[in-house]
């Protein structure tokens, strides 16, 4: 099977069950330069051309001081699939409050500003994240056993305060999928390797859920679809 059109369905169920895209969206794209954005870009670039597809979208990397520069390698495809992409520099360090060191979390946190910024100076409605399946049950983990919440990244969500929608097109897809994926269209090298990197959190959650699921697809797909089915009368 294509392995384009194998990754394809997934993401076309997450865009049916949850009404991810619409017409006339203007849609911004996160762009990473990893595998999973990267993904989500070919998706997007070959959905437009569908005749039945009536939305705009645009990839926009977020620069910020200290990380490389955008793959050379991923804007060649990029510019294969008639992508529009844009790229903004930041200065992330200098917004490090006093007392505070740089971490994942403060870069993270800075580039989902930059890109509302950006999506509302520009008209975007929607912003499309590349968080896949596995993000998603490790977020949950992680929020069960660290905050007591049960709660994750949802695949659509409107903020209160903003005219944006947040969507996870990826939301069905594993990410050992993504890798198979990357690997077959040639993407599979880029990853962060800044000096601020404190993952331990994520990875002893992802190390959890292998270990919940036994790294099963079916099983995680399950665990994800529970979240739809919740029986109230059996919980706290």
């Amino acid at each position: 099977m294509n392995k384009a059109k194998e990754l394809s369905s997934p993401i076309d169920k997450a865009v049916f069950d949850y009404n991810l895209i619409e017409d006339g969206d203007r849609i911004l794209i996160g762009a990473s330069g990893g595998k999973d954005s990267t993904a989500l870009l070919e998706y997007f670039s070959a959905r437009a051309k569908r005749k039945d597809c009536n939305f705009e979208y645009k990839g926009l990397f977020i620069k910020n001081d200290f990380a490389p520069e955008f793959p050379a390698g991923i804007k060649a495809l990029l510019d294969e699939w008639n992508v529009p992409f844009e790229q903004i520099n930041v200065n992330t360090l200098e917004r490090v409050k006093e007392g505070h060191k740089m971490n994942c979390w403060w870069c993270s946190t800075q580039r989902r500003t930059e890109l509302l910024r950006y999506a509302m100076a520009n008209g975007y409605n929607k912003i499309a994240l590349g968080h896949h399946m596995d993000d998603i049950l490790e977020t949950l983990l992680m929020n069960m056993m660290g905050r007591g919440e049960l709660a994750t990244m949802p695949p659509r969500l409107k903020y209160d305060k903003y005219p944006i929608t947040i969507i996870r097109p990826l939301c069905f897809v594993t990410e050992a999928r993504l890798i198979e994926h990357a690997k077959a269209g040639g993407y599979s090298g880029f990853t962060c390797t800044c000096n601020y990197q404190d993952n331990s959190g994520r990875k002893a959650a992802r190390a959890k859920l292998e270990a919940l699921t036994d790294g099963d697809e079916a099983k995680k797909k399950r665990l994800l679809v529970s979240l739809k089915n919740i029986k109230p009368l059996y919980l706290l």
